[in-house]
């Protein structure tokens, strides 16, 4: 099935052939048998060879101003009784009004479907409509998946950082006996080098220095 964008092309390719005063211009749907050579053909005629290669020109301008897109070939330009625009998608024929009637191209695609051009601007207004009433949806959803990630990621942050105080608190015991370790050691040692220099100073060790000197 031919998709939005191609069917857009294939509407501005035709305004394009109405702004030159194109003769008789339609689009052929074809049928999906024939989908693997192309989805439409737009054909349309000119009165005379100079116009047939301008609705040409203006058609391949259009589509890339509005679309960014090329012709994938071009044929009969010189010539200008049947130019060929090859879009993949869809095919444009811009015919010399006496070569259309000659080669005949509608009859030779009976199985394909004529495309009213008010129909397909009315199918493509409600195409495009339906997608922008989809658009506030979607961002809506993907809104609402955005603050449920950010919310599961706060609660992740959150659980790991009450983890990491609930170590660090466990660790600060232990810590703390590590430091007081130290300091009992360095309170016994003041504590024998008092008893050692309070011994040194006592009468009793004066006395038996007399006695020795006597």
């Amino acid at each position: 099935m031919a998709s939005l964008e191609t069917r857009r092309m294939v509407l501005a390719a035709a305004a394009a052939c109405e702004d030159k005063k194109a003769v008789d211009t339609r689009i052929l749907e074809l049928d999906p048998i024939d989908s693997g050579l192309t989805d439409f053909f737009l054909i349309t005629s000119g009165t005379n060879t100079r116009q047939v290669v301008a609705i040409a020109d203006e058609i391949e301008f259009r589509l890339k101003r509005e679309f960014g897109v090329y012709a994938n070939s071009v044929e009969g330009r010189r010539v200008g009784e049947w130019v060929l625009l090859d879009y993949v998608d869809f095919v444009v024929h811009v015919f010399l009004t006496e070569k259309r009637a000659f080669y005949d191209i509608e009859r030779l695609r009976k199985s394909a479907k004529l495309v009213d051009l008010e129909q397909l601007k009315a199918t493509l207004n409600e195409k495009v409509k339906a997608v922008r009433e989809k658009r506030p949806a979607k961002k809506a959803a993907q809104a609402a998946a955005k603050k449920a990630a950010a919310k599961k990621t706060a609660v992740k942050k959150v659980a790991a950082k009450k983890a990491t105080a609930a170590v660090t608190k466990e660790k600060t015991p232990a810590k703390k006996a590590g430091k007081a370790a130290p300091a009992k050691s360095a309170a016994r040692k003041t504590a024998t080098k008092k008893a050692t220099v309070a011994v040194t100073k006592s009468p009793a060790k004066k006395k038996v220095a007399s006695k020795k000197k006597a």
